[in-house]
């Protein structure tokens, strides 16, 4: 044990940690290694722990020897173990505006599927973004973490689209979180389902659709997927029919490969767009169906993660969420369902 840390018992827990940031004139620090932090790059760590420390300086105290692991030197690559003691020198971080504050969830607003000491599962609402960042202050993620004060650690094993609802997975664990996204890379892994409603007659009751996409952004900095034999990543979407209802159809789609907005395009690219689709949709039939042409109104995109299936990556359960339609989506199935009657 590092002899400044026996006199000073100034060990931190990595998070703990984390409120460097913003401080100026810091003391050296050690901060002890657990599982949130275990098997990460050191220059990853260290760039999580003090944010506001531009990458260039994090890199060169770890190039002069000033960050020690176990009292030695280490390269920014070197992979962190559980109980490992990292020294952080004294840093000056620069002082930023004050982010604005991020409400804790209200009770109820975001139901828990699923939980243990590694994994949370939760029935995100459409309309709530899962994480900040382009143009949003703060989402899903970051709510959170103010409303679970005392987790260490809890990060997104994967996304959903701000208007998509349904079952969100969140890392409680940096052993679940590797673990996870090395199964969703190696594919395969992950059975993910969604119940959708599209615009439109089905034609055939299972169809593989495997288009590649490509993302890029508008003039206006809006980002958008379309089709692109060349410049595309393969994609691949089944969708099975569930009902047909006329004017829409009622799917499952199971996702094979996890682009961004892969539903959305292959559906539309197959001429069905999904019901409140504003970025891949009909404008015109859209606006129809918020003000009741599908016999209530009905105002958002009709895209839920309604099942997960996998192992979990650390106790080897086998998991299987199922996650509800919410009520507006399950009002406006009853309504078609009575247009039928």
């Amino acid at each position: 044990m590092p002899e400044a840390a026996e006199k000073n018992n100034d060990y931190e827990h990595p998070l703990a940690a984390a409120g460097l940031r913003g401080v100026s004139g810091l003391a050296r620090v050690f901060v002890l290694i657990d599982e949130t932090a275990e098997g990460q790059r050191l220059d990853n760590f260290l760039m999580k722990l003090i944010r506001g420390v531009p990458k260039s300086h994090v890199y060169r105290i770890i190039r002069e020897g000033e960050v020690r692991v176990n009292k030695a030197r280490a390269d920014a690559g070197a992979k962190l173990s559980l109980g490992d003691i990292v020294r952080v020198p004294p840093i000056r971080v620069a002082q930023r505006e004050q982010a604005p504050a991020v409400p804790a969830i209200r009770k109820g607003a975001v139901p828990v599927l699923f939980e243990d000491r590694h994994l949370l599962i939760v029935n995100k609402p459409a309309g709530l973004a899962a994480h900040g960042g382009s143009g949003v202050a703060w989402g899903l993620i970051e709510q959170m973490r103010v409303s679970r004060p005392d987790e260490p650690m809890l990060e997104l094993a994967h996304r959903l689209d701000r208007d998509t609802s349904g079952a969100l997975i969140v890392c409680k664990s940096r052993k679940a979180l590797v673990r996870l996204q090395q199964m969703q890379r190696e594919g395969g892994q992950i059975e993910k389902h969604y119940r959708l409603l599209v615009q439109g007659d089905w034609v055939n009751q299972r169809e593989h659709v495997r288009k590649p996409l490509f993302k890029y952004t508008l003039p206006s900095g809006e980002r958008r997927v379309r089709v692109d034999e060349q410049k595309g990543l393969p994609s691949h979407t089944i969708f099975t029919l569930i009902r047909r209802f006329g004017p829409v159809s009622l799917l499952d789609a199971e996702l094979k490969t996890g682009r961004t907005h892969q539903i959305r395009v292959h559906a539309q690219s197959c001429g069905f767009p999904l019901v409140g689709d504003d970025k891949y949709g009909s404008y015109e039939f859209n606006e129809a169906v918020a003000k009741g042409l599908l016999g209530t109104p009905f105002k958002r995109m009709f895209l839920h993660a309604c099942i997960l299936k996998f192992t979990h990556p650390v106790t080897g359960e086998a998991l299987c969420i199922s996650c509800p339609l919410p009520p507006e989506c399950e009002e406006l199935l009853s309504a078609l369902v009575g247009e039928e009657a």
